[in-house]
């Protein structure tokens, strides 16, 4: 590994450090370098705040020592005034002569314009270093920009001879079966903190009456989805407590009550599309589907999901309700205490 992939890398983790309170905008960590010494760093905290540039270039102590150092950041520097001021005029203003890029932006507003202001200022600057990392770091970005949808997660969990519930008698009503252990259980609402929507179908909502909550892990809840197409639901049931943001897709009214938004669809033809690219005009940027088996086989069928988050638990139903089948990469497997996480990538979905 040369000292440029070094320090890109360290921008890549630094990036991570804004996980589940950047979005829709890309995670983003930066590095100062002079005389191979790191001598400044920082990352994109939070949506509207200062970009890792500005954090980095803050940083650094001695002001002077900017003028002879080289600045690494994984994602072209902004040249557009947005929420903030951009971080090319910062750079320029800060007489930094050298600066790495890991991708370029494709962000219409961005998209090698930063690259050029900084060009035409006399910066030496070079760019795709590490760029197929960079592009992974920021596959929701991506996604959510070039194919102007969210990022698709499709998640559930499964007995070792494949059922996601046991059926007839053996469920109550309002009580989820519980497959994958605890250990499962905390990843789940981990993960609940780091995508910005989670979605159910109606039989998924009424028979577990599920909160989709992060209840187990500390940070952001996502929005909560429900496909309920003749509003059958009760208004009693914990999607609908008030407590965050919720959207009901639905075919009979738009309509807001506080946190819950009845968004009228057209049911007669698929409502995948429909509801994937209505998702955007909330900066709804990835999104787990979570059930049930009805709802995540129609996100199968029509090819629109990214990853697939399976668990599969030790346990036997010998009968009941079937998992769906799923094709994909297998790009990686954890042993977790009482179940075993599958990740899979749609190839048909690549960047």
């Amino acid at each position: 590994m040369t000292s440029s992939e070094k320090y890109m890398q360290r921008c890549l983790l630094l990036a991570r450090g804004g996980e589940g309170s950047v979005s829709p905008n890309p995670l983003v960590g930066c590095v100062i370098v002079r005389e191979d010494r790191i001598i400044g760093e920082g990352f994109h905290r939070l949506f509207g705040g200062p970009h890792a540039e500005v954090y980095a270039i803050e940083s650094v102590k001695n002001k002077e020592l900017l003028a002879g150092s080289t600045l690494y950041v994984n994602l072209e520097p902004c040249a557009h005034y947005g929420k903030t001021p951009p971080c090319s005029e910062l750079i320029i203003r800060s007489r930094i002569p050298r600066v790495v890029v890991g991708m370029v932006d494709p962000f219409p507003a961005v998209a090698g314009k930063g690259v050029d202001m900084l060009r035409l200022s006399g910066v030496e600057v070079k760019t795709g270093m590490l760029e197929k990392e960079c592009q992974e770091l920021n596959r929701r970005f991506v996604t959510f920009i070039r194919k102007k949808r969210p990022y698709i997660i499709l998640k559930w969990a499964m007995t070792a001879d494949g059922f996601m519930d046991a059926g007839g008698n053996n469920k109550v009503q309002g009580v989820p079966v519980r497959i994958s252990g605890p250990l499962a259980h905390v990843l789940v609402h981990r993960q609940r903190t780091t995508e910005d929507a989670i979605l159910v179908g109606t039989r998924t909502a009424l028979n577990d009456n599920p909160e989709l909550t992060a209840r187990e892990w500390s940070g952001k809840n996502p929005v909560r989805i429900v496909i309920d197409r003749t509003l059958q639901l009760p208004p009693t049931l914990r999607l609908f407590d008030g407590n965050h943001k919720t959207i009901v897709f639905n075919e009979v009214k738009t309509h807001q009550a506080g946190n819950i938004q009845w968004e009228k669809i057209n049911t007669e033809s698929d409502f995948t599309d429909q509801v994937i690219h209505k998702l955007p005009e909330w900066n709804i940027q990835s999104l787990v589907v979570e059930g049930g088996a009805r709802t995540l086989q129609k996100f199968i069928e029509r090819n629109l999901w990214d990853e697939a988050h399976i668990y599969t638990g030790n346990s036997w139903f010998f009968t009941g309700l079937k998992a769906p089948w799923i094709s994909g990469e297998i790009t990686g497997r954890e042993e977790l205490e009482e179940s075993t996480l599958t990740v899979l990538r749609n190839p048909a979905q690549r960047l």
